[in-house]
């Protein structure tokens, strides 16, 4: 099973990752808030994720890795 992670000192909440996902399953956490001041993206269904790394691939800031 796939699942990314999400470093969240990195991450400005672009939500370039929520809409690179094909299956829709990456959000901005609305209820955290980082260092920076920006709510970082979070994974919400991890059972769903089959690793494509579009969200890595898309995230400016590298903020995101994927594990198979």
């Amino acid at each position: 099973m796939a699942k990314i992670e999400v470093n969240e000192n990195l991450c400005k909440g672009c939500g370039m990752c929520v809409n690179a996902c094909p299956k829709k399953i990456i959000a901005l956490d609305t209820d955290k808030i980082n260092a920076k001041g920006y709510h970082p993206a979070k994974l919400i269904d991890a059972e769903k994720c089959t690793g494509c790394t579009s969200c890595a691939i898309m995230c400016p800031d590298v903020a995101i890795t994927v594990s198979r």
